[in-house]
């Protein structure tokens, strides 16, 4: 997907891994500061208005974001001997590395989503699905590739409508239970019971079936819980 309706340019990712830039990030008001300047740039006074919260508490979370390298000035405007500033991020994705020790709670996002989604749980309006795979590292490596993609597609959708959605995915290895490999001796054992013969039919009966039996497709079921 090639649709992006942002009114600025910025990386495709950024890396936080410096103290200050997971310090930035831990805090929540900045992290939807963040989010919001994904729809377009905007001004301390916007973000203000958007997150209901006082202009002098928003510019300090700016500046902080700003000074951690996240967000940056990208175009200024002369008002009244005032320049004012439209802040964007510098990169469409944040990328944080699991491995950091410094990292600590940054990485449960399910924790935050699942706090986030529960009104959502309890009005039935909630999308969710849940899979149990037993696969090698490899695949969970190349399938989280082709999710962090549809995730960039999504965040370049055109901002619409008057819900903002939430939208997490996550790979986490469990203690589930596996089966035995299976023994060879059953794999070499024969199969219960005699064959079973297939019905005799005439010719003309074989020639009716074929030139009227006709399958109807059936629907592929949905997932929603």
């Amino acid at each position: 997907m090639s649709i992006d309706h942002l009114d600025y340019e910025l990386a495709e990712a950024v890396t936080a891994s410096a103290p200050d830039q997971l310090r930035a990030l831990a805090d929540p008001l900045r992290s939807v500061l963040l989010d919001l300047v994904l729809e377009r740039a905007a001004t301390v006074r916007e973000l203000s208005a958007a997150v209901g919260r006082p202009k002098s508490t928003v510019a300090h979370h700016v500046r902080v974001l700003t000074d951690a390298g996240l967000l940056r000035v990208v175009r200024t405007r002369r008002v009244k001997a005032i320049d004012e500033r439209w802040y964007g991020r510098t990169g469409r994705r944040i990328d944080i590395n699991p491995a950091d020790p410094n990292i600590g709670h940054l990485t449960n996002l399910l924790a935050e989503a699942a706090a986030e989604a529960e009104p959502a749980a309890r009005r039935d309006d909630l999308r969710s699905t849940s899979r149990h795979v037993r696969v090698p590292l490899e695949v969970v490596d190349e399938f989280w590739d082709r999710v962090l993609a549809l995730a960039d597609d999504l965040v370049r959708v055109p901002r619409a409508g008057e819900t903002v959605f939430g939208f997490v995915a996550a790979f986490y290895p469990t203690d589930q239970p596996t089966l035995p490999e299976p023994d060879v001796a059953d794999q070499e054992r024969p199969p219960a019971g005699p064959p079973v013969a297939p019905a005799k039919t005439s010719a003309a009966t074989t020639r009716a079936a074929t030139t009227t039996t006709s399958i109807s497709p059936v629907p592929a079921p949905t997932t929603r819980s």
